[in-house]
Order: C-alpha cells, then structure tokens, then sequence
C-alpha cells in the first residue's frame, strides 16, 4: 500500500531531513557521545489508524546508524491509545536527529488516513465510494493519497496529467458543455464533466456524457437529479461534503463522493517517541 521506492517519497523523505538538519543537529552533536546506543519507541497517544510507519527504515537509512527497525503496525491498521507502533535501535544521534521528520510524517499520515476511514465508515452498505481530490499539502501528494487510501477510501486522479476533469471554468473557456466534450472525443484517459444547471445536465448527456460531477446539491436535489440521470452515467457528487451529511449523498444514489476535506483538513494525530539508553 506504501510503495516508498517512488521517486517521490524518497525526495519528500529527503527534503523533509534536509530542511529539519541543514548543517547539522548542533544540539545532539554536542550533547550526545558519537558511540552511545539507544533504543526507541513510537506509541500512539490516541486512537488512530495508522499511516507512514514504512517510511522509518527510508529515513534511517538516509542518515545511517541504524541496527535494527520493527514496525509493528503497517499502514492500515488500528491502534490503541498508548500502544507500540514502531521500534529502532541504533546510534543516539541519529534517532534523536531523525525523531522530529519520523513523527512530522506519521502524525500528519495518520491523520488523513483516520478521517479517510471515518468517510468510509459513514458510507458502508451503500454502492458510493468515497474519493480524496487534489487538495493536498504542496509536495506531499503522493504521501497523503497512499494515507487516504490505507483508510480505505479510493484514490481520485493524481493530477492534471492522468484524467479528464471539465470543471465549470473549462466549460466557460471552450464555449459550453457540448464545445468541452467534442474537444476531448477520442481520448483514451477517463472522461468527466461538472454540470451545473439541469439545461447542462441535460445536454452533456445527450452527448454522451459517461461520468458526470453535480457540485454543491443539497441531499434532496442531488436524489433529483440523480433521477433525471436514470443509470445513463455515473455521479459523483462534491463540494461541502461532511462526516455528518456524507450518509445522506451516499443514499440518494451517488456513485462516489469527493470530500477535499481528508487531506486539507485532516489534523496530525497524536504520536510520541520514547527514547532509551543501552
């Protein structure tokens, strides 16, 4: 689920140490012998479901001095208030270094992954999937998308390059709904167009429309138009979606719900690091 051989966690991992160390730990450097050995433990200090533990042997490594990572929760998993999710042994210096970009990255994955499973939570035994979207922390995309899917949601597009997206302002910039899709006929990555009157819904699907996005509907009207749609394309529906609301659009027959809300506004849990000597 975590795949930290992509190029781009290993250069997150790598900015993340490097804008943390610069020059160096001058307080560890000067307070702490080279040789002494310690072990250390990351808890959860609340529940939680677990995110980024595999990132702890690509940060170690990446500073050296390490003898030993046990990780004994994966990405994915639950854990208690107070209970062990990692363990390493090695250079003091190091983990002490290492300690604050570790807990910087669990912490914030943890907590995209835990909302994303509340989302999920909210709408179980209904058809809709719930869907992440693009609202991530700058340079940190493909982190919180592998957090919000160990949550056990599905991930959107990755980006701009990977999916056909018509938002409202590509509708006004080609001309109308039915100018946007004649430009992207033929194209072989998914297709979806956001209508915004029953006039445009109406009219993208007698183009053919196979996936369209109704924004900012109450419950009822989404239940509506979803109606008027009658199976001829798949909805999904976004904007101001909420742990509270979220049930009600998954009942009035969405296929997916796209809340930015899991990685824009998810908060960094609560996880500490206890530090021992050998």
């Amino acid at each position: 689920m975590f795949d930290t051989t992509q190029q781009e966690v290993l250069d997150s991992v790598r900015r993340a140490l490097d804008e943390d160390i610069g020059s160096g730990d001058v307080t560890t450097e000067l307070t702490v012998a080279a040789d002494r050995v310690a072990s250390g433990a990351f808890y959860a200090r609340e529940p939680m479901i677990v995110a980024g533990t595999e990132l702890l042997p690509v940060i170690y490594q990446m500073r050296g001095g390490v003898k030993s990572i046990e990780l004994w929760k994966q990405s994915g998993d639950r854990a208690r208030n107070d209970e062990c999710i990692a363990r390493v042994r090695g250079s003091a210096r190091t983990l002490l270094t290492c300690e604050r970009t570790a807990l910087n990255f669990m912490q914030r994955l943890s907590g995209v992954a835990t909302l994303a499973s509340q989302f999920a939570a909210a709408v179980a035994g209904t058809k809709c999937k719930v869907l992440d979207t693009r609202k991530t922390t700058p340079g940190l995309r493909t982190l919180e998308k592998m957090a919000a899917a160990a949550g056990g949601i599905t991930n959107h597009r990755k980006g701009l390059f990977d999916a056909i997206l018509i938002k409202n302002n590509h509708i006004t910039a080609a001309g109308g709904v039915r100018a946007a899709l004649a430009a992207v006929e033929g194209q072989t990555i998914p297709v979806e167009i956001e209508v915004r009157t029953l006039d445009e819904l109406d009219e993208a699907l007698e183009c053919g429309a196979q996936r369209l996005l109704l924004d900012n509907l109450t419950p009822a009207q989404a239940r509506e138009w979803i109606a008027r749609i009658g199976g001829r394309a798949t909805v999904e529906l976004s904007g101001g979606i909420t742990l509270s609301t979220a049930r009600a659009y998954a009942e009035a027959g969405a296929d997916f719900l796209s809340a930015g809300a899991i990685t824009h506004s998810a908060h960094a849990l609560d996880i500490n690091f206890r530090l021992a000597l050998e």
